[in-house]
């Protein structure tokens, strides 16, 4: 049963993948992720059916396009499989409602954190569907209950916006994100308020993580709300893992 639940959540993903890596590479060009056909980058051809099978398709062209033999963009089948990983592996852990869970709430943190990661950048409108989607299944995740959720909500857009205010006052310069605060009261309202410190600690233990390597500088910039995304999915998934014990400060 586990099994046969988590290969449904990875072909469901590489589909909802495929959407995913369409809008990331669209909509900082300015372009609709859902309006006008799937097409070349290099040619303009519009892709036919059979090329838009997730993965499979970039396997069978060997990443370029049968017309003209551009590059096609890494990006598309790397997000298919990292929501196809998404969806397996939630539903591996938990194959109920709570996997279900488990793995939407990956598929919506996704394109938020590539795009951060790409181009600092966290549309409100992905931000404001997480939140929606916090509210509405949130708790079908089992860690907390609507009240610690809306809690959570307030108290994650609150903390931050007071950090990167204070900091903007003492340093005159910006140290976070406008988005920052919003993504994390997001999390709040899919995680409640507890599961804030843990997100938080994991996302800065992901961020020393990625600035070691190339030393910390002091003008590094970091996409906080890349570290946010990760924390807030891999938190929920070893909280699954173990069963759903209880989630305490």
């Amino acid at each position: 049963m586990a099994a046969l639940a988590a290969l449904l959540g990875a072909v469901a993903g590489a589909i909802v993948g495929s959407y995913l890596a369409t809008l990331v590479q669209r909509w900082p060009k300015g372009e609709s992720a859902s309006g006008g056909r799937s097409r070349c980058d290099g040619c303009g051809r519009t892709l036919r059916t059979w090329e838009l099978v997730p993965l499979a398709s970039a396997l069978t062209s060997r990443g370029r396009c049968r017309t003209c033999g551009a590059r096609i963009e890494p990006l598309h089948w790397q997000v298919e499989l990292a929501a196809a990983a998404i969806g397996g592996a939630a539903l591996a852990i938990a194959p109920d409602e709570r996997g279900a869970a488990l793995a939407l709430l990956g598929w919506l943190l996704l394109p938020l954190a590539l795009l951060d990661l790409r181009h600092f950048w966290l549309p409100d409108r992905l931000t404001l569907l997480l939140a929606l989607a916090g509210l509405a299944v949130g708790g079908s995740l089992g860690i907390a209950s609507l009240t610690d959720r809306l809690t959570g909500g307030v108290a994650g857009f609150v903390s931050l916006a007071v950090i990167g205010w204070t900091y903007r006052s003492l340093r005159r310069r910006e140290g976070l994100g406008g988005g920052d605060p919003k993504l994390l009261g997001a999390i709040g309202l899919w995680l409640g308020w507890a599961a804030l410190p843990f997100v938080l600690l994991l996302g800065a233990l992901i961020g020393l993580a990625a600035a070691l390597p190339g030393g910390l500088q002091g003008s590094r910039r970091l996409p906080f709300g890349t570290m946010l995304a990760v924390a807030a999915w891999l938190l929920p998934a070893l909280w699954l893992m173990r069963g759903g014990s209880p989630l305490t400060l």
